[in-house]
């Protein structure tokens, strides 16, 4: 379901990063960066992606596969 402004794909592209890439623990900024998404729209989908539980927010702010 998409998340505000965020589209289905975009959502879909996100979780493939974190399933291929174990491990992978990023900030707001270095995914906005990553992903080439302005940092508020990047915080919208992180945060979502955070409420599914697909991803922790770390006590620093990094986004990461609660498996990693």
């Amino acid at each position: 379901m998409p998340h505000r402004n965020i589209d289905e794909q975009t959502i879909r592209r996100v979780r493939g990063e974190y399933h291929e890439m174990p491990g992978l623990r990023l900030t707001v900024g270095e995914a906005s960066r990553l992903w080439h998404m302005a940092p508020d729209a990047c915080e919208t989908l992180l945060s979502a992606l955070v409420e599914q539980r697909m991803l922790i927010r770390t006590k620093k702010g990094a986004f990461v596969a609660p498996d990693a």
